[in-house]
């Protein structure tokens, strides 16, 4: 007997609308389903907005491939889409000359995994760009840019629709079952609850994607991480920033530190810092602040005192706990848990929106080679 429909997406944030678009342009009956009242609202919506250049990740991962990959696709995308966007170019920071051997690392291992742009500053030449920096050496990276994530996310959804793809709010995922031969019964709630069927079922829930995975009759734990959630704090700077690059100090071992991103106003802000919780809880603690000052000012002595204001939080879903190295992106496919038509996405956090576009393709080809 058919099933009800060819694909579900759960999550409808900027991979799982890209997932949409990807399968519903391959002629499938695409429904995806939004436990929210409207796209974008959990980590889509409380990131940096960056365009990353694919610069810190291990050469060979999947982060790496789909940040550069997912970077050109994103930019030629933008532009056909009118979607709002700058490739403003970001300077990273030796803030010491014992800082500037882990520069050269970097340099190096971001050539390894296809980025070659990178052109290396001294002090005067980083300067002479940005007057108002502190650094010894720095990396200037030119196609690191900013985008208009919610305009891309609408842009997103009306590819999916463009292409048939219908989109359901105020849905959350419930459970569902493997069928005999391929497919899923997929239930779930809200305030007209019901229960449908389908060949190919992509867990995109972004934090939620360990907990529904965990929903699903019929896949055995041991191909579900453990989820983590990793806060990340942002300050926006009151008044107008000297700096016309975004500039990042470098990376620690949970995130890529207290950098500095404009918005496309030219609008400051600073972070994010790293957080361990155990809950989602958005609730921003001015107190954080305060280490901002020291960890901003390794690169900008300049900064006033008194000129940082709680903008905004946001949650990294990680799969690995605090100390240990960031984890590859995770595509747990029918290779892994020999489940026809099942995905399921874990670890989707930074750059998952710079590769949102490459991801979908991984995605679609991941059950495509497995079909």
């Amino acid at each position: 007997m058919a099933n009800d429909v060819d694909c579900i997406v759960l999550g409808a944030g900027v991979v799982g609308l890209a997932c949409a678009r990807q399968m519903a342009q391959q002629g499938m009956e695409v429904l995806l389903i939004e436990q929210t009242a409207s796209i974008g609202n959990g980590v889509s919506s409380r990131n940096s907005e960056v365009i990353h250049a694919g610069i810190y990740y291990t050469p060979g991962s999947l982060k790496a491939r789909l940040c550069v990959e997912g970077k050109a696709r994103l930019y030629d995308y933008c532009q056909e889409h009118h979607v709002d966007h700058a490739r403003c170019g970001k300077l990273i920071v030796a803030t010491t000359p014992e800082q500037e051997a882990d520069l050269l690392k970097l340099q190096a291992q971001a050539r390894a995994c296809g980025v070659d742009d990178l052109q290396w500053l001294d002090a005067a030449q980083a300067q002479a760009l940005e007057p108002a920096l502190n650094c010894s050496a720095a990396l200037l990276s030119p196609s690191t840019g900013i985008v208009d994530t919610h305009a891309l996310m609408l842009a997103l959804q009306g590819d999916a629709e463009n292409h048939g793809a219908q989109l359901v709010f105020n849905t959350p995922f419930v459970s569902a079952r493997v069928l005999p031969g391929q497919g899923f019964e997929v239930h779930v709630g809200g305030a007209e609850a019901f229960s449908l069927t389908t060949t190919h079922l992509i867990n995109a829930a972004g934090l939620g994607a360990v907990a529904a995975a965990r929903q699903i009759e019929g896949l055995d734990a041991s191909h579900i991480p453990n989820a983590y959630l990793c806060k990340g704090s942002y300050f926006s700077l009151a008044g107008r920033s000297p700096f016309k690059h975004l500039i990042y100090p470098m990376p620690n071992k949970a995130g890529l530190g207290v950098h500095l991103t404009l918005d496309l106003a030219g609008q400051a802000r600073f972070g994010p810092d790293t957080e361990w919780v155990q809950d989602e809880n958005y609730d921003m603690d001015p107190q954080r602040g305060q280490s901002f000052y020291a960890a901003v000012r390794e690169y900008w002595p300049a900064l006033p005192d008194y000129s940082l204001n709680p903008a905004y939080s946001g949650i990294r879903p990680k799969i690995v706990p605090a100390g240990h190295a960031a984890a590859d992106f995770v595509f747990s496919g029918p290779a892994e848990h020999g489940i026809p038509g099942l995905l399921n996405l874990f670890g989707i956090e930074s750059p998952g929106l710079t590769a949102c576009l490459a991801i979908a393709q991984h995605s679609q080809e991941t059950l495509a080679q497995a079909a």
